[in-house]
């Protein structure tokens, strides 16, 4: 395998591989195992019209719903086969230089990678707390691509810091996609009018879809039209746009602000029972519906708790992490007990 193909593999690989059936899911930052009942029957519904191809009235519904949710104009939306598709679309972009802001979601570097963009990394500091300062992003840099929170640091910028990163030229992404897992969405920019930008959102985690693939990007019309210019017709399926209509819906909104209060207490309560497990480093300030820990022996544990029927996310795939890093899904607490103790047995007894 080459340097090239090896590094391929390794950015490839997400949570999802860990997560065979049968073992206690940790790997994959999915809040539902399924959709929740009032999505499943929307969903349903539209299952009668599979026999017709996607309309204009549908992708205007979709747009329309999401441009409410952010404040923005329906012009301003392209919906996507999750925001995993926008990452993929960034070659079309054209840039001479890209920076990825890391550890984070590394679908972008295999995008850019692939189309022969010249690509810098980002890379933040543990001793920092992973926080991000404008001033590391090269300035010829013409896209920067940044999570917030981040994955797998559940690191959240502040909207400030983000704003700093816009310059005349420059195409600025922000990956939002655990955005609405945090109460009031307080650094979110996806609602700002701010030259280059575009956010990329995700319905995957918060509603159970990742088997759908439903998400949408914003940003100003003549990007997304440079964005989306040589995508197929009918780039997106009914059901998406259903998903996309109904999940950005006032009532939706609000059950994902009452879910992600609940996922702080979980995530709170998480946090501090690892903390108390000697050999296991919390990595924080965390704001998103995962955690980085830093196992001593970490892969060995990882593997041992697979054994045991658990599944984490190994972190070392992620660039600038290593074989003791692992991530782990916030779970509640009738759950995290599962994890918790394995890990003690494994960590604490050996």
């Amino acid at each position: 395998m080459t340097s090239h193909s090896a590094e391929r593999a390794l950015l490839r690989h997400h949570g999802d591989v860990e997560a065979a059936p049968g073992l206690a899911d940790f790997a994959v930052n999915v809040r539902l195992p399924s959709p929740p009942a009032w999505l499943r029957d929307r969903l349903a519904a539209a299952l009668d019209g599979l026999g017709r191809y996607p309309g204009a009235e549908e992708d205007l519904a979709a747009r329309v719903a999401a441009a409410q949710r952010h404040g923005r104009s329906p012009e301003e939306v392209l919906v996507l086969n999750g925001a995993a598709e926008g990452f993929a679309l960034l070659p079309r972009l054209a840039p001479r230089l890209a920076a990825v802001v890391h550890p984070s979601f590394t679908e972008p570097d295999v995008a850019l990678l692939d189309a022969g963009v010249p690509l810098t990394r980002v890379q933040l500091r543990a001793e920092d707390g992973y926080a991000l300062r404008p001033e590391l992003v090269p300035a010829e840099a013409d896209l920067v691509v940044v999570g917030n929170p981040t994955n797998p640091t559940s690191v959240l910028h502040p909207a400030e810091t983000l704003r700093a990163l816009a310059r005349p030229g420059r195409v600025l992404v922000v990956d939002e996609a655990f955005a609405d897992a945090v109460p009031g969405e307080p650094e979110s920019v996806a609602g700002e009018d701010i030259r280059g930008l575009l956010v990329l959102r995700s319905l995957t985690k918060t509603w159970g879809l990742a088997g759908l693939r439903a998400g949408y990007a914003l940003g100003a019309p003549e990007l997304l039209g440079r964005l989306a210019a040589l995508r197929p017709q009918w780039p997106v399926s009914s059901l998406v746009l259903t998903a996309v209509a109904a999940c950005c819906a006032p009532e939706a909104v609000r059950e994902a602000e009452i879910a992600a209060h609940e996922g702080v207490e979980h995530r709170v309560a998480l946090a501090a029972a690892l903390a108390e497990l000697p050999g296991i480093e919390v990595c924080g300030p965390a704001a998103g519906p995962f955690l980085l820990l830093r196992v001593r022996d970490g892969e060995r544990v990882r593997i041992r708790l697979r054994e045991r029927g658990v599944a984490v996310r190994r972190a070392d795939t992620f660039p600038g992490l290593d074989a003791d890093h692992l991530r782990v899904a916030v779970r509640p607490p009738e759950q995290a007990a599962v994890l918790l103790k394995a890990l003690e047995e494994e960590v604490v007894c050996g």
